[in-house]
């Protein structure tokens, strides 16, 4: 193995690029991942318009799937040239964070053990996952092994955004019969509503404008779908609620439009459960906040992650209840990334998600 690998190097706003690094030491308690497949996020386009920092020369990208090339001397239960994935978020599974459940909010060995967003190392604190190989840190939270049967394309959506789309149908505490909405049917949003289904929402709408994606919504369990290019969405929701409202409703593209269209379409007592990466303050329209008094609940998710997330998920995958390699419409190598990324950034092609593969 060369000491040397290629990654996807955060420059500078408007600039990641492909470089070469040294392959990752690996200590007691990690494990050295060659990539086999990896994809972009949206998040990674915020860190490449400048519009969330982390630090420059960081590789990015926080989805792998992968094969163990070398486990630390302290790893068990796990052997070098398995077949595995880690979440998006990788816990330490020891802090005061995550023996309160609270994974994706791990501070590790800080006063408290409790960081916003501390669970999320991948690509933001430390080297991400679009590169030749990847370190994972506390390896026996987050190694998660593949079932021989799946591919790395049914995987892939596994470490984030289906745990993430899933995330918001869970939080939004969806009951069986429940009238659940989804704004924006982007990856996030359509796992978002493949999760609404799973948990038992009866009536599900959603909105988008992009007809490749409204198609998809519907295989994913959308009951009505609406273009919000030809129709006022919160107009055309309380028409088929017959002006009751929904149960639930899902943001998941991070717009102040969004979260208050959201928040217009909800019941009184209803939950606005918000997913998406915001950039700018939001405001509450008193309106529809009721005056803070319509018994409304706000919740956010950042995506769950750890080995036992990823296992789930994988089980949903490979029952067949729900198929996500739809999602990928684009495949590029590594070597290309930078092109992918343009791709991807400016959502050209119907683009969904992007396999990278080395």
């Amino acid at each position: 193995m060369s000491s040397k690998m290629k990654a996807a190097i955060f420059i500078e706003p408007g600039r990641i690029e492909l470089d070469e690094k040294p392959v990752p030491d690996v200590g007691p308690n990690d494990a050295l991942i060659r990539t086999t497949t990896t994809t972009i996020c949206g998040t990674d386009v915020h860190i490449l318009k400048g519009e969330y920092p982390v630090a420059k020369g960081l590789t990015i990208g926080h989805e792998p799937v992968g094969i163990i090339e070398k486990l630390g001397s302290n790893v068990e239960g796990y052997t070098e040239g398995q077949r595995v994935i880690a979440g998006a978020i990788c816990p330490s599974g020891h802090s005061y964070a995550c023996l309160d459940g609270l994974h994706s909010q791990d501070g590790q060995c800080g006063k408290h053990g409790l960081k916003p967003l501390g669970g999320w190392r991948f690509g933001n604190t430390i080297d991400g996952t679009q590169a030749e190989y990847v370190l994972v840190p506390d390896a026996m939270a987050n190694l998660s092994p593949v079932p021989d049967l799946l591919t790395d394309e049914q995987v892939l959506m596994c470490p984030d955004i289906m745990s993430t789309g899933f995330a918001g149908a869970e939080s939004g505490q969806i009951r069986i019969g429940d009238t659940v909405a989804v704004f924006a049917q982007g990856p996030i949003g359509l796992c978002a509503t493949a999760g609404a289904k799973l948990k038992g929402a009866t009536n599900i709408i959603v909105v988008d404008q992009v007809p490749a994606r409204l198609e998809i919504a519907r295989k994913m369990g959308a009951d009505h779908v609406i273009d919000f290019s030809k129709v006022d969405p919160v107009a055309e929701i309380m028409r088929i609620t017959d002006d009751r409202g929904v149960d639930v409703s899902i943001e998941a593209l991070g717009l102040q439009e969004t979260f208050e269209a959201c928040l217009r379409v909800l019941k009184p007592g209803g939950t606005l459960s918000s997913l998406g990466v915001y950039s700018t303050d939001l405001t509450l329209p008193l309106d529809a906040f009721g005056a803070g008094l319509g018994d409304n609940k706000i919740v956010t998710s950042l995506c769950p992650g750890g080995k036992e997330r990823m296992r789930r998920l994988m089980n949903v995958i490979e029952s067949g209840r729900v198929d996500l390699e739809p999602l990928v419409t684009h495949r590029y190598k590594l070597d290309d990334i930078v092109e992918a990324y343009d791709l991807f950034a400016n959502q050209r092609d119907g683009v969904l998600k992007i396999a990278i593969t080395p």
